[in-house]
């Protein structure tokens, strides 16, 4: 009876396994086209997601069968139609946290000028929930989609101060790597920079995640879930009007606080 249940459950977790490889491999597609900007050969769509041709031509039949995707006749390049987009627009346009504190976000970004971000933490990382860009011509630039390091990231900063010094420890277990020059790499002293942040109430990387870049993040907790949020620029401009970024960047803190009982009834 032993035997049967392991080799059910080896036979459970190759089909998980093969599963999760497939929905892999569909988000490689679309990943792709992002990339080349332009219709795929077969061949070429198989070479960028690193599958064999069969496989991938048999995943683009199920996209093609899906209104994902399709075919031109001339060369027989394939390309993405916009149902993912529609679909993608809809779930935006219904997310209850995004759609009552975007408009704060870029009321934030039309003061300062500077890109802002919101994100939340997943594991060992952070993920950029929503990115405004900012109107500078020289900016940080994001995705909605981004992962960043907890210990590198002003927002992963902000969601570790939420953490004990313990919780913290074990977050950060896998080690703090080194992303540029600035970043902090020992534990002792990112937990003295999480005790300075929390007793100012924000978190600030100088070039610790991406070089020549500032940020300013804040821990907002809404209707029950912990965000971080960041106001990123140049180096040189955030320092200059760190003043003036940081007094907003309370402001704003304080009004998305503010939205948790709107959010709640609509979460």
């Amino acid at each position: 009876m032993n035997e049967m249940v392991v080799g059910d459950k080896t036979a459970g977790d190759k089909v998980v396994a093969s599963s999760v490889k497939t929905a892999g491999r569909t988000l490689d597609v679309f990943e792709a086209f992002g990339a080349a900007g332009e219709p795929l050969s077969l061949t070429e769509l198989a070479e960028r997601i690193g599958s064999p041709v069969s496989s991938c031509h048999a995943l683009v039949k199920t996209l093609q069968a899906r209104g994902y995707v399709y075919t031109l006749d001339q060369r027989r390049r394939i390309y993405p139609t916009k149902r993912l987009l529609e679909i993608a627009s809809e779930i935006a346009a219904n997310d209850p946290l995004l759609r009552q504190i975007e408009p704060l976000m870029v009321a934030l970004r039309d003061e300062t000028g500077e890109t802002i971000i919101m994100g939340k933490r997943q594991a060992n990382e952070v993920i950029y929930l929503e990115v405004v860009d900012g109107s500078h011509t020289i900016r940080y630039t994001a995705r909605p989609g981004d992962t960043k390091p907890l210990h590198s990231s002003s927002i992963g900063k902000a969601m570790l101060s939420l953490l004990t010094p313990a919780g913290v420890r074990d977050a950060l277990k896998k080690g703090l790597d080194a992303r540029t020059p600035n970043t902090i790499t020992d534990i002792a002293t990112l937990q003295a920079d999480l005790d300075r942040g929390r007793a100012d109430g924000f978190f600030v990387t100088r070039g610790e995640n991406v070089v020549e870049v500032m940020a300013i993040a804040v821990a907002v907790r809404v209707a029950g879930e912990n965000l971080g949020f960041a106001l990123a620029g140049p180096m040189p401009r955030v320092e200059a009007e760190f003043t003036r970024y940081r007094d907003a960047m309370g402001r704003f803190r304080d009004k998305v606080a503010a939205l948790t009982e709107r959010i709640a009834r609509f979460a």
